[in-house]
């Protein structure tokens, strides 16, 4: 049996999560597509289908993998995602390499301090971070993996009432920008860790959820100044693979900004 591949896998995942209507209408029971019903709907042999989750065929065609898209119900980022698995050699070079932020952005970085800025590379390691957001989020220093601290460090949990849409939202982001990327064995061994240890993640890295979220707004609990609404930019840095720059800022007037400029005024 071929091994597993990011393509079967991701179909795997997303067959099981989808409930279908029965005959008489009603959804049934028990959640999940058979094989069968998605080649249906796909409009391809079974055969075919099984040998794409199988691992046995991993080069379906643009008009396959549309097919899928729409069989799958996925959104326009599951179906670029897709695409990008099939799209994916079955093997890809790792690399340990650490990655380099461009030295413009990194004195960027540095030179702002109005707001808490950082950058963070492909596989979620924090690059560098001016000392706002060292204050602001003391848990995810320069070298940190966010992945690691949102499921590992307990005061980065106690600082989300809605850790579980937060962390969620961080994982899809992972996946979209990932694709079937194998990336680096550190990365792997991490996701392994955290698949064994953490209840969690497990269930939400299995669901394989991608979606793109560039800009929101959260409420943080800080230690030091409290209840903080701010909202956040996830700017992809031009010229990198995928290096990503984040920026909190508060609406101008409020109280989220006075705190902003107390914690900056008592760690800075």
């Amino acid at each position: 049996m071929p091994e597993p591949t990011p393509l079967g896998d991701f179909l795997r995942a997303r067959r099981a999560v989808l409930r279908p209507v029965e005959r008489d209408g009603k959804l049934r029971r028990v959640r999940g597509l058979r094989r069968e019903e998605v080649a249906k709907l796909a409009s391809i042999s079974p055969d075919y289908y099984v040998r794409l989750e199988q691992g046995r065929n991993d080069s379906p065609s643009p008009q396959v993998v549309d097919a899928l898209a729409r069989a799958l119900q996925l959104d326009e980022d599951g179906a670029s995602y897709l695409r990008k698995l099939a799209d994916q050699p079955r093997t890809t070079p790792a690399s340990d390499d650490r990655e380099q932020l461009p030295e413009g952005i990194r004195l960027l970085i540095q030179g702002l301090h109005e707001v808490p800025v950082f950058a963070h590379g492909k596989y979620l390691d924090v690059l560098a971070a001016n000392p706002l957001a060292g204050a602001l989020f003391p848990g995810q220093p320069e070298g940190a993996n966010l992945l690691r601290v949102a499921f590992t460090d307990p005061t980065v949990r106690a600082m989300y009432d809605q850790w579980s849409t937060v962390v969620a939202e961080v994982v899809a982001n992972a996946r979209l920008v990932l694709g079937a990327d194998a990336g680096s064995e550190q990365l792997k061994d991490l996701v392994d860790e955290l698949r064994t240890t953490d209840d969690d993640f497990r269930a939400i890295w299995d669901r394989q959820d991608v979606r793109e979220t560039a800009a929101g707004v959260r409420t943080l609990h800080h230690p030091a100044v409290g209840d903080l609404e701010l909202m956040y930019e996830r700017l992809h840095i031009t010229g990198t693979d995928a290096q990503f720059l984040v920026i909190h800022h508060a609406r101008p007037g409020s109280e989220s900004e006075s705190k902003l400029a107390k914690l900056r005024a008592t760690f800075l």
